[in-house]
């Protein structure tokens, strides 16, 4: 059985999408799951990139492309009355749900990103927050130091092993970046040749070229 970190942030659309989507694009594949709630924003300020809401056309091309993807594959989606929001809250509440080891079941994880991305609502919005936290029940308080170090340590874990954006889903070392990358990941799992052939590290290795100062 192959184990897949899911490393995901619940203000990314494509992480929502990604997590309703996994079932039927790995259907009939041995795996499971480890959740790992992990800010999106440290993770752009690291890698000294902007998040795709933070440019304006660009925030208009990806949520025009996020709902045809929706509508594609027949996921409900409704975006939150504000994005970009602070999903601190939201990724606390993930790891205070997932016990000592921070790591969120399938349900909690449902739960939350249909909460956001499920109705239009505010996400900051401090009596949804309260519900949504009162109907989890978390073992551990999402404001204690001990969540806020998992998600800190979430962090330095996703960095170390390269993850740059979100959804990102890491199996066998190789990493699958984004909701389009699912039937890659799929091939994968499958012993799809090309991933054992010349082709993975000869295009993943730096290549002389202009750099932007």
């Amino acid at each position: 059985m192959k184990s897949i970190t899911f490393w995901f942030d619940p203000i990314s659309p494509y992480a929502y999408l990604a997590f309703e989507r996994l079932p039927v694009a790995l259907e009939g594949l041995s795996y499971e799951v480890r959740y790992r709630p992990v800010l999106f924003a440290a993770l752009l300020k690291h890698w000294g990139q902007k998040g795709p809401a933070e440019i304006e056309p660009k925030r208009a091309w990806t949520f025009r492309q996020v709902h045809w993807w929706a509508h594609q594959h027949a996921i409900p989606i409704d975006t939150p009355q504000r994005h970009p929001f602070n999903p601190l809250a939201h990724l606390r509440l993930l790891v205070a749900c997932g016990g000592a080891a921070g790591e969120p079941n399938r349900y909690v994880c449902e739960t939350v990103l249909r909460d956001l991305w499920r109705g239009g609502a505010d996400p900051n919005d401090a009596a949804r927050l309260a519900a949504l936290t009162a109907l989890l029940a978390p073992p551990l308080d999402p404001n204690s130091d001990a969540v806020k170090a998992i998600l800190r340590a979430n962090g330095d874990a996703a960095l170390a092993a390269g993850v740059f954006g979100v959804p990102t889903m890491q199996v066998d070392g190789r990493l699958f970046w984004g909701a389009d990358s699912l039937s890659m990941l799929a091939a994968s799992l499958r012993g799809d040749p090309w991933f054992d052939g010349p082709a993975w590290e000869r295009e993943g290795r730096p290549r002389e070229g202009i750099l932007r100062g």
